[in-house]
């Protein structure tokens, strides 16, 4: 008897064989091989796809390449820095997920590189050295017997196989003939192809990374800038010139009528400069809002001139439909302000409080002013026309109310230290009284805090400022305080000079009480109160009747100052409602204004607004690859999923005059498909070759 083999026809060794090769452990295997078996476990490459897909679902839920104080106003001062850290601002550059990719291209290709020649192999193989012993050992196997000889067998057996898509070679021995069909091959094809897919998808994806722009950085081809300078200000070291880089994601922001001819690249905490090789004219700036005044489209007309040949091309660029010139992609990513021409007052808010000034300028623009010996700048950064903000209305229901125009400015001293602050042209309408909002945020990430004062009859701040005016005036209040004293008192001769004497000093006492209420807020001058009764040694509550009787005499004082001040203004001489609700609303004013951290107070009149437009400009050269693998991955998955890889043995031996047929099935995916189609195939084998089941019994 013959030796047993495998499917292969190849001799299987005897599990007591002396000449069987032992099995050696992990750990006797040599450092190659353990390094290709790691590579191409499925383990590495599930875990791999796992950590890609969650940096993945993280760099489309978080927002890339935003400013850092934008993530640092959204998530604060602690996420901020840990979500930094990680680089999940620009996950798809971050040095992790480059090393995940070339793990997974080193893992994929090592797969390809230790299967793909035994598929091609086996594609090519029609495995004629098949055994009997092992054809009866598959699951699809049946047995049949014919009167006919082998050799009038041979033409129906094949003619079977073909018209079932088989390809089939015969084997011929003196005591058996071997027929062998396969179909489907191709399969093996959608395993290579699905792999190579994959790896070509993974080095497009490297190829447009930031490898080359990180490489250059380390190896100092390039510096890193910081500094929020102009264009022409940033030395050269920091730029990049035409071709310098291969693939890059860059942006740019362009007022109308202005040109720009650079994208600024973010790397590390600061930017490089790529040169373009055309220029980019903005002709005009486009946008639709919602009846909300939110955003709903916008556009930009460009015009594109060739540096080279002066050749022009003018387009526009919507969202979602940018434009391809000269190998390079240009989207509508944002939009922002060009320069706002600007006209406002500044309001003094102590010494000369109540004086105004007027201002010039324009956003982006700084100004720089002296005040009480301090140096102070002005730093204009953004102009909004629309902000839209949640409201209670008196329904009780939220309701979203337009604010209006606005701009935001910083005010920084002389030790650098800055306060943002977003100030509204027109006044804000809040239960039926108008409010000149003043936004105050004092570092990145605080919440802003608002500064209320009060309108006037006409809408203006006039009022309040002429208010503050007179109680900012100590020999004002002091007279005011005197003539109230002095209409209380009735004294006459020596009491009448006595009285004059302690009017004086009371007057005087409250208009010190008045000027610390102005300068430093009310609990300061309740503390100064305070302080004046603690040497008189009252019993605490004699102590707060008088702190209460000073308190009230105060404000006696300022609503006769508020009426002083509305004679001064022509307006009326006596209390109304409304009056005694700007009143109110005036101390509270200037209560706070002691902790606004400003000395002047900028109230926009007048704005020209110009726009610019935030373009992003790519140059990605492995797209077209990506586009490739992605393709191949897709068929390479068809394939080998609804390509069935089958093979077909017909074993054929006579017996006594006829000849007796052993039939074997097999298919890569076991399936229930293949048995219904292997009792097809038996069954239409039995009726070419004249034959019948040897048991009596017929595949099913």
């Amino acid at each position: 008897m013959s030796d047993p083999t495998n499917i292969s026809g190849q001799p299987i060794p005897a599990a007591d064989s002396s000449s069987a090769a032992p099995v050696r452990p992990i750990h006797q295997v040599g450092l190659t091989k353990r390094l290709l078996l790691w590579l191409t476990s499925m383990n590495l490459a599930v875990t791999l796809l796992v950590f890609l897909a969650i940096a993945s679902v993280i760099g489309t839920v978080l927002k890339q390449n935003e400013s850092f104080s934008s993530y640092l106003d959204v998530f604060g001062p602690f996420w901020f820095a840990v979500f930094k850290n990680l680089s999940l601002f620009d996950v798809y550059s971050a040095t992790w997920f480059v090393a995940i990719l070339l793990f997974l291209v080193a893992s994929t290709s090592s797969c390809v590189a230790r299967n793909a020649p035994s598929f091609l192999r086996d594609m090519r193989s029609f495995r004629l050295n098949a055994q009997e012993k092992s054809l009866r050992g598959f699951a699809h196997q049946a047995e049949m017997r014919t009167d006919l000889t082998p050799e009038a067998l041979m033409p129906r057996i094949q003619a079977v196989l073909s018209s079932a898509g088989f390809n089939s070679r015969i084997k011929q021995q003196s005591h058996e003939t071997l027929i062998s069909g396969r179909k489907g091959s191709i399969n093996r094809i959608g395993y290579v192809l699905t792999h190579l897919g994959i790896i070509v998808i993974l080095l497009g994806g490297l190829l447009d990374s930031k490898m080359q722009l990180k490489l250059m950085d380390t190896l100092g081809m390039v510096k890193v800038e910081t500094a929020n300078i102009p264009v022409s200000e940033v030395p050269a070291t920091s730029k990049i010139p035409v071709g310098g880089l291969q693939a890059f994601r860059g942006t740019v922001n362009i007022p109308e009528h202005k040109w720009g001819d650079v994208v600024f690249i973010g790397l590390k905490d600061g930017y490089v400069v790529q040169e373009l090789p055309f220029k980019v004219f903005v002709n005009k700036f486009s946008i639709e809002h919602y009846d909300t005044g939110m955003p709903k489209s916008y556009m930009s007309n460009v015009t594109l001139t060739n540096k080279k040949t002066g050749a022009e091309m003018t387009q526009t660029i919507e969202v979602n439909h940018p434009i391809h010139y000269m190998g390079y992609n240009i989207f509508q990513s944002s939009f922002g302000d060009g320069g706002t021409k600007l006209k406002m007052e500044a309001w003094q808010l102590n010494g000369k409080a109540g004086v105004a000034q007027p201002i010039d300028s324009a956003v982006f623009d700084k100004k720089n002013f002296d005040f009480n010996d301090q140096k102070y700048r002005i730093e204009f950064t953004d102009f909004r026309m629309y902000n839209i903000n949640p409201v209670v209305g008196a329904d009780g229901l939220v309701h979203q109310q337009n604010y209006g125009p606005s701009i935001t400015f910083k005010l920084r001293n002389a030790a650098g230290e800055a306060i943002e602050y977003q100030n509204y042209f027109s006044p804000i309408t809040f239960k039926d009284h108008s409010y000149f909002l003043s936004g105050v945020k004092r570092s990145i990430g605080d919440q802003q805090q608002f500064l209320y004062i009060p309108a006037d009859q006409h809408g203006s701040i006039k009022t309040f400022m002429a208010f503050l005016a007179t109680l900012s005036d100590p020999v004002k209040m002091q007279a005011i305080a005197a003539q109230l004293i002095g209409d209380a008192g009735n004294a006459t001769g020596k009491e009448a000079a006595t009285s004059a004497q302690l009017t004086q000093a009371a007057s005087t006492s409250i208009a010190q009480l008045v000027g610390v209420f102005v300068s430093q807020g009310f609990p300061a001058m309740q503390a100064r109160i305070g302080s004046a009764l603690a040497d008189r040694k009252l019993s605490p509550e004699a102590t707060k009747q008088a702190e209460q009787a000073s308190i009230s005499v105060v404000r006696s004082v300022l609503e006769r100052a508020f009426l002083d001040t509305l004679t001064q203004l022509g307006d009326k001489q006596e209390f109304t409602d409304k009056d005694a609700k700007f009143f109110d609303d005036a101390m509270d004013a200037i209560s706070a204004l002691p902790v606004y951290g400003s000395p002047i107070l900028i109230q926009p009149k007048s704005f020209e607004q110009i726009q610019s437009t935030g373009l992003e400009i790519s140059r990605a050269p492995g797209a077209i690859w990506v586009t490739i693998g992605s393709i191949m991955l897709v068929v390479g998955i068809f394939m080998g999923f609804y390509i069935h890889y089958r093979r077909q043995w017909i074993l054929v031996k006579p017996e006594g005059g006829g000849a007796r047929l052993l039939v074997a099935g097999s298919d890569v995916r076991k399936n229930i498909d293949f048995d219904r189609d292997f009792a097809v195939f038996c069954t239409e084998l039995m009726s070419a070759t004249e034959s019948k089941p040897v048991n009596g019994e017929r595949p099913t």
